[in-house]
């Protein structure tokens, strides 16, 4: 069905440059690859688990190291070590009881808001240690290469967007239904078994959820694309969590600035936080840019983006998007936001492509 709805999800791989920048989600697809959380499961983890923190951290930054060697030998000899998922002390369970000491003073957003959710304490998201999964169901409307994706939209958000189309989601922590690491494999597996090319984890934003995505994965099975759909206002300690088990990212690249985000999104420091996280995505797996054009903000955010990403990442590619519309608290506070709040014109769409073809950005084929 999906094919006759998307047509273009099978072009896509027609065209080299998709192949050449999503060459391993390629791989994996045609199971001639395999998903890095499955890998993470052979590798041996020396260090006890009720260890410092310090210490594990030390221990997690040197397996990340022979983590990388693991990975590049596997894809280079098509020879995976023998799964080790009753192993207690795998480099994926270094990685659950680390997000579990983040979760004690939460600092998986840059807000470093610092709750202990492990005792339901609250933090800016308005979660504690419980995840909450809005909606799952195989998406027909991504990115093209995508297309079946396997999309599990969770609860709440750490950002504020005043324009937020997902809103009902986002600043609702309650909707949806509580979701345990079991619960959450038990949807991924279904997902895969009805023809997901992918693992999707969405929101609101998957970042307050890193805990329980990480502890499900001990419970997926399949070799399956791991693909992590965020506004990546993460932390770097997120960062390094996902680092290794993350095959795709989807990141959001909203603003050129700090000031844009500050006032339209509530979050400090987004230039600098945003682009850290975006090279340590790109080091890590292949990647997908969104960029969503909004009005009156080609010159201070879509052009910027698009010189950043052409210097810093010229073998992602970009999926340059119109479909902004004043939603959210544009649309009741239209005096205050009077900047945003018509739809983006086709002069601006057609200067932010200009740019982007001038700059030597993809973005074709892409949506």
């Amino acid at each position: 069905m999906w094919r006759l709805i998307r047509p273009d999800a099978k072009r896509a791989w027609n065209d080299p440059k998709v192949v050449s920048r999503l060459s391993r989600y390629r791989k994996i697809i045609d199971q001639e690859r395999t998903a890095k959380y499955l890998l993470a499961k052979t590798q041996t983890c020396d260090t006890p688990l009720d260890s410092s923190t310090e210490e594990l951290w030390k221990a997690h930054r040197d397996d990340s190291q022979r983590f990388s060697r693991l990975v590049a030998e596997v894809d280079s000899n098509d020879e995976v070590p023998a799964p080790a998922p009753d192993l207690e002390r795998n480099f994926l369970n270094l990685k659950i009881e680390l997000a579990h000491r983040v979760l004690a003073n939460c600092h998986f957003c840059e807000r470093r808001c610092g709750a202990d959710r492990t005792q339901d304490e609250h933090g800016w998201c308005k979660l504690g240690a419980t995840s909450r999964v809005s909606s799952a169901f195989l998406h027909t409307g991504e990115e093209a290469p995508l297309v079946p994706s396997g999309t599990i939209f969770f609860s709440s958000c750490c950002f504020g967007c005043v324009f937020c189309q997902n809103n009902d989601i986002s600043t609702n922590p309650n909707s949806g239904r509580p979701i345990g690491p079991e619960g959450l494999a038990t949807i991924a597996e279904a997902l895969f078994r009805e023809g997901a090319l992918n693992i999707n984890y969405v929101g609101g934003d998957p970042i307050p959820n890193t805990h329980t995505i990480l502890a499900s994965l001990v419970y997926q099975t399949s070799n399956v694309t791991q693909l992590w759909n965020s506004n990546l206002y993460c932390s770097e300690e997120t960062m390094q969590l996902l680092f290794d088990v993350i095959d795709v990212w989807l990141p959001d690249f909203k603003y050129g600035n700090n000031e844009c985000a500050e006032r339209l999104s509530g979050v400090a420091n987004y230039f600098d936080v945003v682009s850290r996280n975006h090279l340590i995505a790109y080091k890590s797996g292949e990647v997908i840019i969104r960029h969503l054009v909004m009005p009156n903000h080609v010159e201070c955010c879509t052009i910027p983006i698009l010189k950043w990403i052409s210097e810093n990442m010229p073998n992602s590619m970009v999926n340059i998007m119109g479909q902004y519309r004043p939603e959210h608290r544009v649309r009741h506070e239209r005096e205050r936001f009077a900047d945003i709040a018509r739809p983006v014109t086709s002069q601006e769409m057609d200067l932010a492509f200009s740019t982007a073809n001038e700059l030597g950005v993809y973005h074709h084929h892409v949506s």
